[in-house]
């Protein structure tokens, strides 16, 4: 790699070398890789061909259930979220012990191995919200419920600065993965203030098909608010709020 001097800036591949601009100016570098035709043929390559396959079929899965999820994601902002759900979809990918290398699937794989994963790298929901829950989901009603012990929220809730107020959310969604047909459903509670109050009898509910033969998919969240004369503003830069995979349900 090597700067390029002189009044005339190039762009573009000239033989071996390939121009082009970048944060730190006009530059020039040797034309590298592999002959796509090669690439797709070459005995040598069928196991980088193998993780790529993979690797672009994890990409399109986690694609998906972010996209299912953005009701309840869509106030989080984490640069590296679809790297780092790839690589855990890839974990999963690799549990398939029915199809063979390249064609492995997430859902050949032991899905709940999401379980844990957070939408926000900048906010932990565990280090958010430190109180006991409970899901129960029952595939042949459709019920998703998600049952809090009783908890005060300035005991059990991790706040950012200048927050009155919480809300919690949860989201369960159906998915086929095979036609990318997705049903959301989702529940949230009241804007509670953060205070000493104790809160007794929370549950949140999401109500999906009955009897669905498609993987289940529960996210637990948590928003911060403040109040400010009587109306209460979502903190939304997306560096507090919080969203993690509490449960996967794979038939």
């Amino acid at each position: 790699m090597a700067n390029q001097k002189g009044i005339i800036k190039l762009k573009g591949t000239i033989g071996d070398i390939t121009f082009y601009k970048s944060k730190d100016g006009y530059m020039a570098r040797e034309k590298g890789g592999i002959d796509a035709k090669r690439f797709h043929s070459d005995p040598a390559f069928k196991r980088t061909r193998e993780n790529a396959q993979e690797f672009g079929h994890s990409g399109k899965i986690g694609s998906l259930i972010r996209r299912a999820f953005r009701p309840v994601t869509m106030g989080i902002s984490d640069s590296k979220l679809t790297s780092r759900f790839v690589k855990v979809l890839m974990s999963v990918v690799k549990t398939d012990a029915v199809n063979n290398r390249g064609d492995r699937l997430v859902t050949g794989g032991v899905m709940n191995l999401m379980e844990g994963f957070d939408f926000n790298v900048k906010a932990n929901l565990k280090k958010s919200f430190f109180n006991n829950y409970d899901i129960q989901w029952d595939r042949t009603t459709g019920e998703s419920k998600i049952t809090f012990a009783p908890f005060v929220p300035q005991e059990h809730v991790g706040v950012p600065n200048g927050t009155t107020h919480f809300r919690i959310v949860a989201g369960s969604a159906s998915i086929d993965f095979d036609t990318q047909v997705y049903e959301l459903k989702l529940d949230r509670s009241t804007i509670l203030p953060w205070d000493q109050t104790e809160i007794v009898d929370l549950e949140l509910i999401a109500s999906l098909a009955a009897n669905s033969t498609n993987p289940v998919i529960t996210v637990l969240g948590i928003e911060f608010y403040q109040e400010v004369n009587g109306v209460n503003y979502m903190l939304n830069n997306g560096g507090f709020n919080a969203a993690s995979i509490v449960k996967v349900d794979q038939v």
